[in-house]
């Protein structure tokens, strides 16, 4: 019976996004994930930086999310700039519905003053989602009775089982010195049309994220400054809203090289969401998150909660004599 009820939830997850706006993946370490939280972070290293992700969300209901990740961007110091390029696959329903993507990023730093800096970025992207149809199961093909599942519907599928789509998004975020950061992203500017029938409009509604933070030096007080051996606190808060849904993520990591903790609540301001334990740990330019979101909302803790781990590698694939500097954006690394 327990299977039963875990496909009637997963095919709910995956008909919810093809009838009603679609709404993006999601990340608990979003900034391990600098170029899909905003544009504006493409190239925010000294060099170049490679990234990779992976997050499995609710894991008990026949993996209703997985999302893997693989980024790089590279700084442009010569024209004060910066590109990126991210690649993304995100599952849904056990593979009911698979979005992938490839996008390119561009991003401009002024500097402002000596420590004030802004970054402004754009990004543009190609979609392509598959449905399969074949794994969804509808109400009517469910015996009230004895809980068989007929493999008939009298639901109509659409007349394609893919759909692709070009899509824009834009940022912008301003640092002072390493002390504290803001910045706002815009996704889905031209709002692309994802409904696999003809017949229906079901725009990609624009998704629109303030995020900002603070770096406090605990070990020798103020902001900033930071030293290796250093114990260092940096509160921050990241606001989304797509449609219908908005969400408030807050929360604080602590830093003492070579270790990161980090503590979230996320509250969807219908219900709250999760709380969001993190490890991270750097060695040279090398950096590994892992978290785990406890579930706190109706859909309770069987759902398994979810797992996401992050991998990044700061590096140069050239040198320089005389380098231009760009200081780097001091936003966390997880």
């Amino acid at each position: 019976m327990f299977r039963i009820v875990r496909f009637i939830i997963v095919s709910l997850f995956a008909v919810a996004w093809v009838v009603t706006q679609a709404q993006d993946p999601e990340f608990s370490q979003f900034y391990a994930n600098p170029l899909y939280l905003n544009p504006a972070l493409a190239g925010s290293t000294e060099c170049g930086r490679l990234g990779l992700n992976y997050r499995n969300q609710y894991p008990s209901l026949s993996n209703a999310f997985v999302t893997y990740n693989l980024s790089y961007d590279q700084s442009l110091p010569g024209i004060n700039s910066g590109y990126g390029v991210l690649a993304m696959s995100d599952a849904q329903g056990d593979g009911a519905l698979v979005r992938n993507s490839v996008s390119a990023f561009f991003s401009y730093k002024l500097q402002v003053s000596d420590p004030v800096m802004v970054s402004f970025g754009i990004k543009a992207g190609y979609y392509q989602e598959h449905l399969n149809w074949g794994k969804l199961i509808f109400a009517d093909q469910i015996n009230p009775t004895t809980g068989n599942v007929n493999p008939v519907s009298a639901d109509t599928p659409p007349t394609s089982n893919n759909i692709s789509a070009i899509d824009f998004s834009a940022g912008a975020i301003m640092s002072y010195l390493d002390q504290f950061f803001f910045g706002v992203a815009v996704d889905h500017l031209n709002q692309p049309n994802l409904s696999f029938y003809n017949t229906s409009d079901s725009k990609w509604p624009m998704k629109i994220a303030f995020h900002g933070g603070a770096v406090i030096n605990a070990t020798n007080g103020g902001l900033g400054n930071a030293s290796v051996g250093d114990i260092m606190i940096q509160p921050n808060l990241l606001y989304m809203q797509q449609g219908e849904f908005h969400q408030l993520n807050v929360g604080m990591y602590f830093n003492k090289y070579p270790f990161v903790l980090g503590g979230w609540f996320r509250h969807n301001f219908e219900n709250p969401d999760a709380v969001v334990a993190l490890v991270g740990f750097t060695y040279n330019n090398i950096r590994i998150g892992y978290s785990f979101d406890f579930t706190v909302s109706n859909i309770g803790g069987k759902a398994g909660g979810a797992h996401e781990i992050s991998f990044a590698w700061d590096f140069c694939l050239y040198k320089e004599a005389s380098r231009r500097h760009i200081r780097a954006i001091k936003s966390p690394s997880f």
